[in-house]
């Protein structure tokens, strides 16, 4: 974003650990950042830090050129009416929630997809709040956006911070391929984790287990140990996804599990196989790719172009408007269709 980064003027409403790594690296890259949290105790803490920290939500989403909303996932759409309603249309806004259709279809419904764009960075960590937050906690990773149709404008705005402040890689997806996505990649995994400590916790040789955990037991569970409301808020949001892709992660154990009882070593062999698949790296990426549309074309096109973009499993490494035109450059995986 060059020079214009230092202009800007942001707040985060929501300061947990995402919100709050977000507003560490703000006020980091010498942004006018301002932060919010519902919390008394988490705004002092944030002033003892020496960040901007007002009582009033009003003061901080005040003037502001985009806002960037945290807080458990419940709260987001009550969250978006509110600042919207206090910051003008020029102001962009968007949040940091790991589910996307309902907030997308919520922005809809109220007329705000013109300035709201739905994101979500895929970072963080089993701890919560503003003293687990890190300032990097961003680079190289996804970094989700879902534009709709007449939120172009503001999207490209948040492709250049968070290409250019926050370090990650903007994917470009509609808010239900984001939904179906992160079902496998991130919600079942916290069921699987979950369903496997509960076990271990209920077992009768409990102790044992703990004490001979391995690193698979570890890696397996590290999850579970995020806190519960908000992991039980994550999966009731995508509860549609997550139970379908549940039922392929079921099919997919009842077949290895079938494997063992039948004592079929050919079997479990290339079940074992074919999963090791997803582990292995990538062919790497394809040579950059670049594309220009007119400001006044169809924006169709273009939606079509970035969500293709991430929907592939590529990302976006620039954004820039001039002479009438925005110019894309990305990446995509050496393997994935043109």
């Amino acid at each position: 974003m060059g020079d214009d980064v230092g202009r800007l003027r942001a707040a985060v409403v929501g300061t947990g650990l995402i919100g709050g790594s977000i507003l560490l690296r703000l006020h980091e890259a010498g942004l006018r950042v301002v932060g919010w949290d519902p919390d008394p105790a988490t705004r002092a803490a944030g002033r003892r830090r020496g960040l901007t920290f007002p009582d009033d939500l009003a003061d901080a989403v005040r003037d502001r050129d985009v806002v960037f909303l945290g807080g458990p996932l419940p709260s987001l759409p009550e969250t978006l009416l509110t600042v919207a309603g206090l910051t003008d249309d020029r102001c962009v806004v968007t949040d940091v929630g790991s589910t996307k259709a309902a907030v997308a279809e919520f922005a809809g419904a109220h007329g705000l997809t013109g300035r709201f764009v739905p994101g979500h960075p895929m970072a963080g960590a089993e701890r919560a709040g503003l003293t687990a937050a890190l300032a990097g906690l961003f680079v190289d990773a996804a970094w989700v956006l879902c534009p709709s149709v007449d939120g172009l404008g503001p999207f490209r705005s948040l492709v250049g911070l968070v290409v250019d402040v926050f370090h990650a890689h903007a994917v470009p997806m509609s808010p239900g391929v984001h939904d179906s996505v992160v079902a496998l990649s991130s919600h079942v995994p916290h069921l699987l984790a979950g369903s496997l400590a509960g076990a271990a916790a209920d077992s009768a040789v409990r102790d044992a287990v703990v004490r001979l955990a391995a690193g698979s037991f570890r890696d397996g569970t590290r999850v579970a140990t995020t806190p519960a409301r908000r992991t039980a808020d994550m999966l009731l949001a995508n509860r549609e996804q997550v139970l379908r892709q549940l039922t392929e992660v079921r099919a997919a154990l009842d077949g290895l599990a079938e494997a063992v009882r039948a004592d079929d070593l050919p079997a479990l062999v290339d079940r074992y196989e074919r999963a090791a698949t997803v582990r292995r790296p990538r062919p790497g990426h394809a040579p950059p790719v670049r594309r220009q549309f007119a400001l006044d074309g169809d924006p169709a096109d273009e939606l079509a172009y970035v969500r293709s973009i991430g929907e592939s499993g590529g990302h976006l490494t620039g954004c820039t408007v001039a002479g009438g035109l925005v110019t894309y450059t990305g990446v995509r995986p050496a393997d994935a269709p043109a």
